[in-house]
């Protein structure tokens, strides 16, 4: 008996792999993107256990000091630095909008945006994310 010809037509060779989306999340905590884990169970929040102690251990002092869940302490000299980091990126997406305002050239067009990803870089530190 041949047992190939017992098989279904179309069957042969036709398996595999199939790739499913991978959702990502951003951590509640530092805001890092990590992938979403199907299965039972609450879905993470953090990307690390670090993060969810992080995170607990603000909790557990915002309460000490009554804050709600909505409020947050920021020392004057981290909100200083932040503003002087976006008062750099405005001045440099006011400088790329007057040399794009002509008919700019390529190269042009990359000093442009290596200039105004320059200036955005700083930010993307002073918020503690990784950049994408």
């Amino acid at each position: 008996m041949d047992t190939a010809s017992h098989r279904r037509p179309g069957r042969v060779g036709t398996f595999r792999a199939v790739e499913l989306p991978v959702e990502e999340r951003r951590c509640r905590w530092c805001g890092r993107r990590f992938p979403v884990t199907p299965g039972p169970g609450r879905p993470r929040e953090f990307c690390r256990r670090s993060c969810r102690q992080r995170d607990y251990e603000a909790r557990q002092r915002a309460s000490e000091v009554g804050l709600s869940e909505h409020e947050l302490v920021l020392t004057r000299q981290a909100m200083d630095d932040l503003r002087d980091r976006l008062y750099v990126l405005e001045c440099a997406v006011e400088d790329v909008e007057r040399d794009l305002a002509a008919a700019p050239t390529r190269a042009e067009y990359a000093d442009a945006v290596a200039w105004l990803l320059d200036a955005a870089r700083p930010v993307i530190d002073a918020l503690g994310r990784e950049p994408r």
